[in-house]
């Protein structure tokens, strides 16, 4: 069997709005449209992925959390509905996704050779979180690439930050060698917003655009120079001021998902590719590619 590899990693946030704003059979509220620019940087994501044609898509959600340890879906078929907590009026989703729990159990296992507290999720009536459905519904509306479901363990808010990025870059090693053992092409996912700081209250109609904007200029200026660092492909000193990001521009990073994918992906110098950038309730989003493997 030949080695398995890591094509690619994307930055694809998740807010339900996105969905929302697509009108999926799936999703039971309807909409005018919104967010425009950062459905069109999806599109290009999409694209890539369909290029790439990969066996299996690895998602780690903030929203799927987990305090005892990393737990991974392992259920090779879950179905439902997900309703988004703070946004029910525009996310009640019916979910039907098929899971790759063959690589799911070797994560899990390589996670716990490295001193990690991991756990298989195996109940079939599993409510899988908003944040990996819209992530997984963004990148391939299809669903039909099998998916690695990740939980936040959330260690970089229970433990100090440095602690809780380097258990998650183990995480992210753990499933390197996951993935190269089970000779799979995998593309990952850091379903991450950046900067956080959002408005408290929805306008009447929530897709009215002449209402969004950034919500904390700070935070945007963050976003602005992480984001091109990682075009010039400077992911180490990205990570070097990761601290003073997550401080002060609130960012989502912080959950652990955007540490994962880079360490996953041996910190690449591939300058990252950026399909599109948006604000969503005033956070601020930004979908980006490294593309690893031609």
């Amino acid at each position: 069997m030949s080695q398995g590899k890591i094509l690619a990693g994307f930055v694809a946030p998740h807010p339900p709005h996105l969905v929302y704003a697509e009108n999926p059979p799936q999703n039971e509220p309807r909409s005018e449209g919104g967010w425009e620019p950062l459905r069109w940087a999806y599109e290009k994501a999409r694209k890539s992925i369909e290029e790439l044609k990969p066996d299996v898509l690895l998602v780690h959600s903030p929203h799927w959390i987990t305090t005892v340890g990393h737990h991974f879906l392992g259920v090779e078929r879950l179905s439902g509905k997900s309703v988004d907590p703070i946004f029910p009026n525009l996310f009640r989703f019916a979910f039907d996704l098929n899971v790759d729990v063959d690589l799911a159990e070797a994560c899990c296992g390589e996670a716990q050779a490295l001193g990690l507290t991991a756990k298989m999720m195996r109940n079939p009536n599993f409510r899988v979180d908003y944040g990996t459905i819209t992530t997984l519904h963004m990148v391939r509306p299809q669903w039909d690439i099998p998916v690695v479901g990740i939980s936040a363990n959330n260690s970089p808010y229970y433990l100090t930050l440095d602690e809780g990025v380097e258990e998650m870059e183990r995480l992210g090693e753990a499933t390197r060698r996951a993935i190269e053992k089970s000779g799979k092409r995998a593309v990952l996912l850091a379903s991450n917003t950046f900067s956080h700081y959002h408005f408290h209250e929805e306008p009447e109609i929530p897709e009215d655009m002449s209402r969004e904007h950034p919500q904390s200029y700070k935070g945007y200026k963050w976003d602005m120079r992480m984001i091109e660092l990682m075009r010039r492909g400077e992911i180490r000193e990205v990570m070097r001021l990761f601290p003073e990001w997550v401080e002060e521009a609130f960012a989502e990073v912080k959950s652990g998902a955007f540490p994962w994918m880079i360490s996953a992906m041996e910190y690449p110098t591939t300058p990252a590719e950026l399909h599109g950038y948006g604000t969503v309730i005033g956070t601020g989003n930004a979908v980006m590619e490294w593309r690893l493997a031609a």
